[in-house]
């Protein structure tokens, strides 16, 4: 007898699935690492202690409101404890937004550089995607709102941007939501707001308290060093949290990950030293790999877009440069086939990678 799987329903199987940064090479035993926009100093100790003493309690299902951890954010960030949902990483966050607001027909718009999570739930709720121009790898408001239609129910923007490391300011932001319908959602997502020292950057916190279709997100994975958790939040209207409340899985957020991310918020000095380590060497960088005659652009977070003659040549640099034992990102499916990302690391990998893109510069 024949043995046949049901079909998944129209679309699904067109989605390209997201590809994470690479982690190894074949027949290097320790590679640098620098493709994921992982903190260079990993995460807290506090955070460690916090982890261990979870395990005691594994199996226990983790607090479904993450009480603890809504107290501790809403008190860091200043935010109202009510509005806060928390999900497996802030990919979550966006995809219970899709469920929520998106059906077949729908649509969303967003950067066509922007962050493929949006893309990839949205796609599954059967909406169409569409890409906003970026002129100069930034996002533009007067292109975004030139797709806008009768059809869109949520706008994303990454603020920072990965991978381009471009911002809109606060100026930009708000002349956004203004010309946008009040019935469509604009999420602002923050996840590399920590690592920002531009004045022309504001976080969407304030505006969003003092508007009922604004989302902002933030994550643990980048300045708190806990991407191997999962746990990220979105600060939303009322209205918002209790219409995703009614579909989120009530223990999507895993109990050692909430007592993780407490302590983590408690740990002030690995929170500034991490922001240090990218303040110090994003300038350091941009200035070595222009002197090497690449093109850099100004940008913020705590990584660094190069942008190389074309296509192929991104590719040989990538390949040459995995040859040498580092792993950066090639971002060809975030539509930038001719750059690669490097995530900001520790001292001694920022320096071997500088080394090893001076020997492929040397051969070009």
């Amino acid at each position: 007898m024949t043995k046949t799987a049901p079909a998944p329903k129209a679309g699904i199987l067109d989605i390209a699935p997201y590809v994470g940064g690479k982690s190894k090479i074949e027949g290097v035993a320790e590679p640098i690492k620098l493709s994921s926009n992982e903190n260079a100093l990993g995460c807290s100790v506090k955070a460690i202690e916090a982890y261990e003493a979870a395990k005691v309690k594994l199996f226990r299902y983790p607090d479904g409101h993450a009480a603890p951890l809504r107290v501790a954010v809403a008190e860091y960030h200043d935010l109202e404890p009510e509005r806060l949902v928390f999900g497996n990483g802030s990919d979550e966050v966006f995809a219970l937004l899709n469920q929520v607001y998106l059906e077949a027909g729908d649509n969303i718009v967003t950067g066509e550089h922007g962050f493929l999570a949006y893309r990839i739930s949205a796609l599954a709720c059967q909406a169409e995607v569409k890409l906003a121009e970026e002129p100069d790898q930034r996002v533009s408001i007067d292109k975004l709102l030139e797709l806008v239609d009768e059809k869109t129910r949520i706008v994303y923007i990454s603020n920072p941007a990965n991978p381009t490391g471009t911002w809109n300011t606060q100026e930009e932001i708000a002349d956004l939501r203004a010309r946008l319908d009040p019935s469509i959602l604009l999420c602002i997502d923050e996840a590399y707001a920590e690592f920002v020292d531009e004045p022309t950057w504001e976080t969407a916190f304030p505006m969003a308290r003092d508007h009922d279709n604004m989302v902002v997100t933030r994550t643990f994975s980048k300045i708190h060093g806990l991407a191997g958790l999962r746990i990220g939040f979105g600060y939303c209207p009322v209205d918002v949290i209790a219409a995703i409340d009614r579909i989120r899985l009530p223990f999507n957020a895993n109990l050692p990950a909430q007592y993780a991310a407490v302590a983590a918020l408690s740990d002030a000095v690995h929170i500034e030293a991490s922001r240090q380590q990218i303040l110090n060497w994003h300038p350091r960088l941009r200035q070595a790999i222009s002197g090497l005659g690449f093109e850099i652009r100004k940008s913020i977070g705590n990584f660094v877009l190069i942008y190389f003659r074309d296509a192929a040549e991104a590719a040989r640099a990538n390949e040459f440069l995995m040859s040498q034992g580092i792993i950066i990102r090639h971002v060809a499916n975030y539509g930038l086939p001719q750059c690669l990302r490097i995530t900001i690391g520790k001292d001694e990998e920022n320096q071997a990678f500088l080394e090893a893109l001076g020997k492929f510069a040397d051969q070009r």
